[in-house]
C-alpha cells in the first residue's frame, strides 16, 4: 500500500505500520548513512538541557528520541503508526513512545520547553495546523526544530538529487524495505515540498517567531529553527 498526496491519516499510518521491521535499516541504506548525522544535529539545534520536557513527534520506532534523550532531558516520542511504536517499544524499551495524532496532540497546553519533529511534516495533511498545534503545546519563548527533506541549493546537485529520488531510490527500497512503494511515495512527497524560504514563511504565520534554517548535506536536508511567540 502506497499513501497518495492526500495524506489521509489512516493512509499514513498504515503505509508506515507496513515499513516499520525495516523502517531505520531502510532509512540508512537510502541516505548513505547520513540518517546518524542529521540525528546528531537536530539534537545539537535543539540543544535540549537535563530537567526540560522535550516532545518528538513522529518519533516512529524512538531512534530519534533516544538520541535527543542523551542530552539528560525528559523525552516523549508522538507517532501515528501503532506499528512502529510496537517496533520501537520491543527495541528501545527504556524510550517513552506513545501514540497521537499531530493535528490533536494528547498534551495540555504549555507542557514542554521545546519541541522537534524530523521528517514528518511532509506526511500530514495540514501543516500549518500541524506547527499551531506544536506552538499550543510548547511553553512561550520555548524552542522548536524541523529536520525536513529540502532543495538542494546547487542546481546541478539537485537535478542528480532528484533523479537519485525519482530513479534509483525505489529500486533500492525493493531490495531493502518490507514496502517498497511506500519509498515511491516518499520521492513524491519530497519533490513536491516547499524550499527552505517558503517553510520558514509557513512556520512564521502559525505561532512562531525568529525563523532561521542552516543546510545539511548541500540542501537535502534542512534545520529549521523557531521560537514560540
Amino acid at each position: 500500500m502506497r499513501a497518495d498526496l492526500d495524506k489521509e491519516p489512516n493512509e499514513i499510518a498504515a503505509m508506515f505500520d507496513g515499513v516499520a521491521e525495516k523502517y531505520d535499516l531502510t532509512n540508512t541504506v537510502l541516505s548513505f548513512g547520513q540518517d546518524r548525522s542529521w540525528r546528531k544535529s537536530t539534537r545539537a539545534a535543539l540543544k535540549p538541557q537535563p530537567g526540560e520536557r522535550v516532545l518528538d513527534l513522529g518519533a516512529g520506532t524512538g531512534v530519534s528520541t533516544q538520541e535527543l534523550a542523551r542530552s539528560g532531558a525528559s523525552v516523549i516520542g508522538v507517532d501515528i503508526s501503532l506499528g512502529m511504536l510496537a517496533v520501537g517499544r520491543r527495541t528501545r524499551p527504556s524510550v517513552h513512545l506513545v501514540a497521537g495524532d499531530a493535528l490533536a496532540l494528547p498534551f495540555a497546553d504549555n507542557t514542554f520547553d521545546a519541541v522537534t519533529t524530523a521528517f514528518v511534516l511532509r506526511n500530514v495533511a495540514n501543516t500549518p495546523a500541524a506547527l499551531r498545534e506544536l506552538a499550543r503545546v510548547t511553553k512561550p519563548g520555548g524552542r522548536m526544530v524541523i529536520c525536513e527533506f529540502s532543495h538542494p541549493t546547487n542546481a546541478l546537485f539537485r537535478t542528480a538529487y532528484l533523479q537519485y529520488l525519482m530513479r534509483s531510490l525505489p529500486a533500492v527500497a525493493k531490495r531493502v524495505s518490507s514496502n517498497p512503494e511506500a519509498y515511491v511515495y516518499l520521492a513524491e512527497s519530497i519533490r513536491s515540498w516547499p524550499d527552505q524560504r517558503q517553510l520558514s514563511t509557513i512556520i512564521g504565520e502559525n505561532g512562531w517567531t525568529k525563523v532561521g534554517w542552516r543546510n545539511l548535506t548541500g540542501g537535502i536536508v534542512a534545520l529549521h529553527r523557531a521560537t514560540r511567540r
